[in-house]
């Protein structure tokens, strides 16, 4: 980890050379540390907060909490006169329904409150409007970063791509790059007029320049972190970009929600996760002597987990399960009237299950459930149509046994889509249902079908019964589907633009409570999978 080292060493013998030949060079910059001294940096991070302001039902986690530990090891740095950054791998928004409904005006307040100082921005921060992620950044008050997104007319950055930190002596560069995956997982509508590039090309040409203005370079990214590179389906993550683009320091990652108990070091890049919905706080404690990280300490801190919530089998974690953190005051008061008030709008009743009606992502990307029917039934019935299709990345959670509230119907469905459909002719039908069908396994595109049978041959759907009945060339077919789908959002086929589309207007999750309020009691058999798609 020479690697300042090592770029000051090559400026002065290339200014020499330069010199020799009679060329005009620019003076390196020079650095700010005193030869010799030790420095002493420490990196907090999260990623994935999702909505999860509040703590949940065993008490884990919460912001309250982790203030609380953020303000202590603050301290406890401070009195060892180092200094300390807290970084987030983006991915505030969805995933709760009372930040939800509220635009995650508590999760924004709450981190500025926190003090943070940079995140990167992930793929769900455009679940909503350009103008509400604007409204975010005002609540905050921190940089959003992302290097890699632009405006599509202009070609300028949408968003700062970096910010240079004056720690004490040293100069610490932090940049922030977005998965090139949005453009499928985000909303199509919220990305009109928005540039993804690859992270990857962007890092090459902008990290050599950051080196040349900072003694370290810290990425803060929302692009997931695959064991040695292997992002399968996937846009390539934090392992491809630290091994194609040297002199990235540190990685402080998001968006594959992965537990790191210790850094992935990859062409000398430490890399960093710490898991989901602030149920850990990372922490890196750096020594940095002459321009160089010589030596590292790193660790995920649990808080409040029970022990029933370690995800990985590692005993020096569960040691700090039994210290319990205390809430901080001041984050309680902050965020406790944002909790009432989306309490408030959640605990209606809906009506009753009388079973588990299966949502969870391991299942639903992967199978037909009873869960993806009673959605597809639902769109179906509200706008008459023949064929329901719903892409299970938009399917959030199970739908529990018991009553049922608004609050679990927002659980399930989060995203606010609009239920939407489109008449098509039998050709158009069975050319929409191949590519559809064909939508692999374990992605989000992976689609949930209610209302036709079908045998998918070589990426063709064959055997196509609506009703039970054979394909009708003179007769029109209604699919009914939401707006993401319909605009292309995970890999489907745009149709928005088709003369038969028709968007209800009617928000995915009101469809849900309203189909579910005039069913109940839903009965799980009723909406077992029958095995009418075969793949």
């Amino acid at each position: 980890m020479k690697r300042l080292s090592h770029v000051i060493k090559h400026l002065i013998i290339f200014s020499v050379i330069a010199l020799i030949a009679g060329c005009t060079v620019m003076t390196p910059r020079q650095p700010d540390w005193q030869p010799d001294k030790e420095y002493h940096l420490t990196i907090l991070h999260t990623n994935d907060h999702h909505g999860h302001f509040w703590k949940n039902r065993q008490g884990e986690y919460g912001m309250a909490a982790r203030k609380t530990l953020v303000d202590n090891i603050r301290e406890e740095v401070a009195l060892d006169d180092g200094h300390l950054l807290l970084l987030s791998g983006g991915d505030i928004n969805t995933g709760v329904p009372e930040s939800d409904l509220q635009n995650a005006e508590p999760d924004f307040k709450g981190m500025r409150l926190l003090g943070y100082d940079a995140m990167a921005i992930g793929n769900h921060e455009f679940d909503n409007p350009l103008a509400v992620l604007r409204e975010q950044q005002a609540w905050a008050g921190f940089p959003f970063l992302s290097a890699n997104v632009f405006d599509e007319k202009t070609g300028k950055p949408l968003f700062q791509a970096y910010k240079i930190f004056q720690e004490g002596d040293l100069k610490v560069a932090v940049v922030g790059f977005t998965t090139d995956d949005t453009v499928k997982q985000g909303n199509p509508e919220n990305l009109k007029g928005v540039e993804i590039r690859s992270p990857i090309e962007v890092a090459k040409k902008l990290i050599p320049k950051l080196a040349e203005q900072a003694d370290l370079i810290i990425a803060v990214t929302h692009m997931g972190h695959y064991d040695n590179g292997q992002h399968g389906s996937n846009a390539p993550g934090d392992v491809a970009l630290a091994r194609a683009v040297p002199g990235i320091d540190v990685i402080v990652g998001g968006h594959s929600q992965d537990p790191l108990f210790k850094p992935d070091v990859q062409n000398g890049t430490l890399i960093l996760q710490a898991h989901e919905w602030g149920k850990y706080l990372g922490r890196l404690d750096l020594m940095i002597k002459n321009g160089a990280i010589e030596s590292s300490h790193y660790q995920l801190i649990p808080i409040n987990l029970q022990k029933k919530s370690v995800t990985k089998k590692d005993i020096s974690q569960r040691v700090l399960l039994d210290d319990k953190i205390a809430e901080d005051p001041s984050m309680i008061a902050l965020l406790t009237p944002y909790q009432d008030k989306g309490q408030k709008e959640l605990s209606v009743k809906l009506g009753k299950a009388e079973g588990r009606f299966i949502g969870d992502r391991h299942s639903v990307r992967y199978r037909a459930t009873n869960l993806g029917n009673l959605i597809t039934r639902a769109m179906m019935e509200k706008t008459k149509a023949d064929i329901g299709i719903m892409n299970s990345g938009g399917i959030r959670d199970d739908l529990p046994k018991g009553i049922i509230t608004y609050k679990s119907v927002l659980q399930v469905q989060p995203f606010g889509n609009l239920v939407s459909y489109v008449d098509f002719s039998a050709q158009e039908l069975t050319d929409y249902l191949s590519a559809v069908a064909s939508i692999p396994p374990g992605t989000g595109g992976f689609a949930q079908i209610q209302g036709v049978s079908l045998t998918l041959e070589n990426g063709q759907a064959t055997n196509i019964k609506v009703a039970g009945q054979a394909l009708d060339s003179t007769r029109q077919y209604r699919v009914a589907l939401n707006d993401f789908s319909a605009s292309g959002g995970d890999g489907y086929p745009k149709i928005t633009q088709h003369p038969g589309f028709v968007n209800s207007g009617y928000t995915d999750a009101d469809v849900l409570k309203d189909y579910i309020h005039s069913h109940s009691p839903l009965a799980t058999q009723d909406y077992a999978p029958t095995g009418a798609i075969k793949r």
